[in-house]
């Protein structure tokens, strides 16, 4: 069975986005596969993995943005920014708090905003992970760098004996946005302190929740034609054209090649027929494309 191409998965909660491609690997007995846009274990929803050949496609998909909806919990803040950490401070009568005021102490975080990492982050201090040292309780400072968060809705503002005040959220944020520390700083804010109390990504990209199959139904059914995201669809920015004979063989050999139609396209996606994406080639001068990354060689 022929797994090359993206597909979207469902991921299960408590799961890393590595367990799931230690899982599909064995589902699918196909070695070379590779997430896109990691989840945390605790999050659930909308994960892309690159399969087989595709593998060699990854680099393209650095930018995407994203949509996540989840809720907030206030009242005090953690060492992880979620629920699954330590608090870091005194628990906050929360009772108090309206919808208007958590907006309000939201809306500063809205547009191109410098965000800092959460220390407990994959982010690299001296080619460290920063998790591996606050796990070991060094000291981790890591540097803000500049995201998007394009929309942040609040709602169902709920308060309970238990939990305190929470509050339902959606957000559309740039590739590189941590939601965690999103909540962690509405917390700082509000004076009262917040974490992220559970996430879902509905939106990757073009890919939403209706592209993605649990794990469940691959290790059923898996049938690559069903499962695998159309390859027209994938990275819809780059044009899509057919090859004649000779521009396959071409690029199959590493050569450039003339495509007449594409003379202001950077990037564009070669197709022989109208399944099999062969090649990502990259404008050179006027209509002259030159294979940046080939996925079938010359026979």
């Amino acid at each position: 069975m022929d797994w090359n191409g993206l597909l979207v998965v469902d991921k299960p909660a408590g799961w890393t986005s590595h367990d799931v491609v230690g899982r599909l690997r064995r589902i699918l007995g196909e070695k070379s596969i590779g997430h896109l846009g990691t989840l945390d274990p605790m999050a659930t929803g909308v994960l892309p993995l690159v399969v087989g050949r595709w593998t060699r496609l990854a680099q393209f998909f650095g930018d995407a943005d994203k949509t996540y909806v989840g809720r907030i919990r206030f009242g005090f803040s953690t060492a992880t920014y979620d629920a699954e950490g330590e608090p870091t401070c005194e628990v906050h009568d929360t009772r108090s708090l309206c919808l208007e005021e958590v907006r309000s102490a939201a809306a500063s975080f809205t547009g191109r905003v410098m965000q800092t990492p959460p220390p407990f982050s994959a982010k690299k201090i001296g080619g460290v992970p920063a998790y591996k040292l606050a796990r070991k309780q060094v000291p981790v400072e890591l540097k803000p760098v500049e995201i998007t968060v394009s929309s942040l809705e609040l709602d169902g503002l709920q308060w309970s004996e238990a939990e305190g005040a929470s509050v339902e959220f959606r957000v559309e944020v740039s590739s590189g946005t941590y939601v965690r520390s999103i909540a962690h700083e509405i917390g700082q804010a509000l004076g009262c302190g917040a974490h992220l109390k559970c996430l879902r990504r509905t939106r990757f990209a073009e890919f939403t929740e209706a592209d993605a199959h649990t794990l469940e139904t691959l290790e059923a059914h898996p049938d690559a034609e069903r499962m695998l995201v159309h390859p027209r669809r994938a990275l819809p920015g780059m044009p899509c054209v057919t090859a004649t004979t000779e521009v396959v063989s071409y690029l199959g050999n590493g050569r450039a090649v003339n495509l007449a139609e594409f003379s202001d396209a950077p990037l564009v996606k070669v197709f022989d027929g109208q399944t099999e994406l062969i090649a990502i080639c990259q404008r050179l001068a006027g209509t002259l494309f030159k294979p940046k990354v080939v996925l079938r060689a010359a026979e």
